[in-house]
């Protein structure tokens, strides 16, 4: 399974939001400059979030974005099902309507494809936003840390 640009812009963006609109909505910009995604991009992507209620948005001088619900409850699977549809790795042809399978009735390769497509919906849908920001504030903080310490020894 490759997922796609709109998928991996559309994570960092909400694992940003989480980081940044804990006191004060997000504007879009600061998004996109932070995470190097065009704009009207992200203006895109934000909509489809927005649409699920993943996002909600304030307008005027102080408005932007924050999150829909609590970071804690929002899978890594709700966000990639908003922007990728279906997260299937594989499909049995015999199991896709207007499609028949010479095999369907004597055929295990289902259960290949089953497994696969259950690890990863198991794995997005136990990821959490929340844990996606917490690794993403221990990497600041250790990166900070070396610098710290690289310009200590200068």
């Amino acid at each position: 399974m490759k997922l796609s640009t709109r998928a991996r812009y559309g994570l960092r963006a909400l694992i940003d939001l989480g980081l940044y609109s804990e006191t004060d909505a997000v504007s879009i910009q600061s998004i996109a400059g932070r995470q190097n995604i065009s704009v009207s991009y992200l203006e895109q992507l934000m909509g489809k979030l927005k649409r699920a209620g993943l996002v909600e948005s304030t307008r005027g001088a102080c408005g932007g974005y924050r999150l829909g619900r609590p970071a804690e409850e929002i899978s890594v699977g709700d966000i990639l099902r908003v922007l990728e549809g279906s997260l299937e790795a594989a499909q049995c042809p015999g199991t896709v309507e207007e499609q028949n399978c010479e095999t369907q009735d004597i055929c295990v390769a289902k259960y290949v494809w089953k497994r696969i497509n259950d690890s990863i919906t198991q794995a997005v849908d136990t990821l959490m936003l929340s844990q996606l920001i917490e690794e993403s504030r221990k990497k600041r903080k250790e990166r900070n840390n070396c610098c710290e310490i690289r310009e200590d020894k200068e």
